[in-house]
């Protein structure tokens, strides 16, 4: 049996458009998205970054969850990222998935 428990906090409203833009500009960060979008679930934190250290990815996922992108879970003891496709579809209409599918074809070149 799988123990998800909700995020940790509440998690916040989708931000202004502007704060989801600026979340999403920074190359990491729209891999990390790219990847949750991709995945369709929840990803353990290790398998949405490569390159950088843990402390830096924390950095990172912090800015995603106060724009209201991602929300943390744990899962099975192990903590878990999830995009907020929902609120996000909700907020603002076909965005996420519109940069989602420039990345994946940024990726493909």
């Amino acid at each position: 049996m799988t123990d998800v428990r909700g995020a940790e906090q509440q998690a916040p409203s989708v931000a202004a458009l502007p704060t989801v833009l600026n979340a999403l500009q920074d190359p990491v960060r729209l891999e990390m998205v790219r990847r949750l979008g991709n995945a369709g679930t929840a990803v353990r934190c290790g398998a949405l970054y490569e390159v950088i250290n843990k402390s830096t990815a924390t950095h990172h996922f912090k800015i995603l969850r106060d724009a209201g992108v991602i929300e943390r879970l744990v899962i099975d003891g192990h903590t878990c990222q999830r995009l907020r496709i929902d609120d996000l579809e909700s907020a603002l209409p076909g965005l996420v998935p519109t940069i989602i599918a420039a990345a994946n074809r940024a990726r493909q070149e």
